[in-house]
């Protein structure tokens, strides 16, 4: 394996970062829950490319892999400071944009995808149904054909970005006796008659990224805006986890070096029975874990997205990586506020903000039990 950078990675890696930190992070400092700031935020990250990483030359993007695009969304991740601008413009570019530039027709991506990764578009992923949870295919909306139109009827719950989504990828069955097989993905505009979006959720994290319900009712949309072909879109979505579980928890990563980094000057500052805690061993080996366990995540992940960057077929590299991050950023988010002590436990210190932004890294994209699941399939178990 060779984890080696080229000129322009090394480039996109290191501008990330400082534009994370700099005019990135002050308009993330302004917006709080405000949806306008978030979208500003959102043109910025178009202005900057970001979008534009994975996405083919021929319809104006880098055209680079998935090891490129996982380390620039590890430096949004730690440059930033906030996890949920960060895991928002991930599921946009990897569980919308993605599948239809991997399964869409020349025609729709043509319409679709530029806009998309120029910031001046949002997108959201709607699998997810309220009875179905992790049993992910056993979707009751319904996509019936009418001439020359799907007529799409039902409910997505915890859809990541949909108050303020402009084109939804919306997953249905168009024959339910298929089962998985019978699953259709739909590219659907916002101002699709029928289409409506419940109130955002207040969530315990992850705050700047707006979830909310999605409401099909009757929904008419042209067979043009198919995503792939009918009944292939299990395969649509099995795809597109591949991407968000590599490259999206790649900013989870950044998150983590963001953490240690501020745990380390806390305990080189903070003095306790006449010395730094950092000399308290304690302390340094409570630390010492942290960086061990987010190298190991980090060199589990690297490997995932070098596998897939060759062809290979790495579901099994990509589940063990997920697993790994996402349990490590909850483990290492209880470190850094045991050893920051009580203003870890303050709000106003941004401490335990990245222990809630963790937690729910262990559900989304499949739960640490799928994952888990898929190892043990993939071992022949």
């Amino acid at each position: 394996m060779d984890f080696g950078w080229n000129e322009l990675e090394a480039e996109l890696h290191q501008r990330t970062l400082a534009f994370s930190r700099g005019p990135l992070a002050s308009a993330l400092a302004d917006s709080g829950k405000n949806s306008a700031a978030l979208i500003r935020g959102w043109r910025l990250l178009g202005d900057h490319g970001l979008f534009a990483t994975p996405i083919p030359e021929a319809l104006g993007g880098l055209g680079l892999g998935a090891m490129a695009t996982a380390r620039a969304f590890e430096a949004l991740g730690q440059g930033a400071g906030d996890t949920g601008f960060a895991f928002s413009a991930a599921a946009h570019l990897f569980a919308c944009v993605m599948p239809m530039v991997e399964h869409g027709s020349p025609a729709l991506c043509d319409a679709l995808i530029p806009p998309l990764i120029d910031g001046r578009a949002i997108g959201a992923n709607a699998i997810t149904e309220a009875a179905a949870g992790s049993d992910v295919f056993a979707l009751k909306t319904r996509a019936i054909v009418d001439g020359d139109s799907y007529v799409v009827t039902g409910e997505k719950s915890f859809v990541t970005n949909a108050p303020i989504a402009d084109l939804f990828l919306v997953y249905a069955s168009t024959d339910p006796s298929a089962g998985y097989m019978g699953i259709t993905a739909f590219a659907i505009d916002r101002d699709c008659p029928g289409l409506t979006i419940g109130k955002p959720f207040s969530k315990m994290g992850l705050e700047t990224s707006p979830i909310a319900t999605v409401y099909l009712e009757g929904c008419r949309v042209p067979r043009r805006r198919v995503v792939g072909e009918p009944g292939t879109g299990a395969r649509v979505f099995t795809r597109s986890m591949l991407w968000e579980r590599s490259c999206l928890f790649a900013a989870y990563l950044g998150a983590m070096e963001h953490q240690l980094e501020a745990t380390i000057a806390h305990a080189k500052a903070r003095v306790q029975f006449r010395k730094p805690i950092a000399r308290h061993q304690a302390i340094a080996h409570r630390i010492a874990d942290m960086k061990v366990r987010l190298e190991a995540a980090r060199l589990l992940l690297y490997r995932a997205c070098w596998l897939r960057d060759r062809g290979d077929d790495a579901s099994l590299e990509v589940s063990m990586a997920k697993l790994a991050v996402s349990e490590a950023a909850i483990q290492s988010g209880l470190d850094a506020i045991h050893i920051h002590g009580g203003s870890g436990f303050i709000v106003d210190t941004g401490i335990e903000c990245a222990l809630r932004d963790a937690i729910p890294a262990t559900i989304f994209s499949g739960t640490s039990e799928i994952q888990r699941d898929i190892i043990a399939r993939e071992l022949g178990l």
